[in-house]
């Protein structure tokens, strides 16, 4: 079926199945596949597409271009304990490709919200929780997990099977890989693996293939050396680097360090212990955050 929008033009498509409440707000070329619902408060931007079987709902605001797949709930409840039925929203960008079950929930607290931002990868299974920030050009692959209050800054990568706490932040153009247990703030440019996540090395590739400048790439690894690889306390280390960096990717790094940070900053493996059954496990080094 195909329903005229404002201007009297033949510009969306709402299959018959499909259930839209006529206060919601729906823009040119908008698709609504067979069997999603879409609630009262939902605006949808230019272009774009929900596939089939995805509901949308509370107040939730979803940009251009975007395309939606399959038994994706997006603007549902807070599972969060502390929500009480207050007003919060969602807030989606343009040109995200959502993938299959794919689910992200409204803020707690009275007019809170999550967002996502342009241009982002959400493969099928994916959660993104309540309070969570998310930016640009972030690929999140199967079944990764975001607790609430999570930030995720530009062009980040998290692997398959990932597990977020809430509160942590991940730091712009890091890689997370599959598997990892996070419980701590990962800082930019950096790659991370294990359970739990401990770092790992600078992401030189994903450096790369974004065109960083080598100056800066060499200047993250003499960071990274300074801060995780030396035995200078860290409030040392960045004081130091204060005055020796001057890429704009190198004062990011030392800008994320000296934030705020609810989770604490990864840490890395630096020995071995026996566990009961015999068996080398890592432990994590005792590196000064002060």
């Amino acid at each position: 079926m195909t329903k005229r929008d404002s201007l009297g033009a033949h510009s969306l498509n709402i299959h018959p199945t499909a259930i839209v409440h006529p206060g919601a707000e729906l823009s040119r070329g908008v698709e609504v596949g067979p069997f999603c619902l879409v609630g009262e408060d939902v605006k949808l931007g230019e272009g774009t597409r929900l596939l089939s079987n995805v509901v949308v709902n509370g107040h939730t605001t979803i940009g251009k271009h975007n395309e939606v797949h399959p038994f994706t709930v997006i603007g549902a409840t807070s599972q969060d304990k502390k929500y009480r039925g207050e007003s919060s929203r969602v807030f989606i960008g343009d040109r995200n490709i959502i993938r299959e079950f794919v689910t992200i929930h409204r803020g707690t607290g009275e007019g809170s919200h999550t967002s996502i931002g342009d241009d982002n990868l959400l493969l099928a299974y994916v959660h993104i929780a309540h309070n969570c920030l998310i930016g640009d050009f972030v690929v999140m692959s199967n079944s990764s997990q975001l607790a609430g209050h999570v930030t995720v800054e530009d062009y980040a990568g998290i692997g398959g099977m990932v597990g977020v706490h809430q509160f942590v932040r991940i730091g712009k153009m890091s890689f997370i890989g599959g598997y990892s247990k996070l419980l701590k703030d990962v800082p930019p440019y950096f790659m991370i693996q294990g359970n739990p996540g401990y770092v790992r090395g600078l992401n030189v590739e994903g450096m790369k293939r974004r065109g960083v400048a080598r100056e800066a790439v060499n200047e993250l690894k003499e960071a990274y050396r300074q801060l995780y690889r030396s035995e200078d306390r860290r409030s040392s280390a960045l004081a130091e680097l204060r005055t020796s960096l001057t890429t704009a990717e190198g004062k990011e790094l030392i800008d994320f360090f000296v934030q705020p940070t609810e989770r604490g900053i990864v840490t890395r493996p630096t020995a071995r212990r026996r566990t009961s059954n015999g068996r080398a496990a890592a432990t994590a080094d005792t590196f000064d955050e002060s």
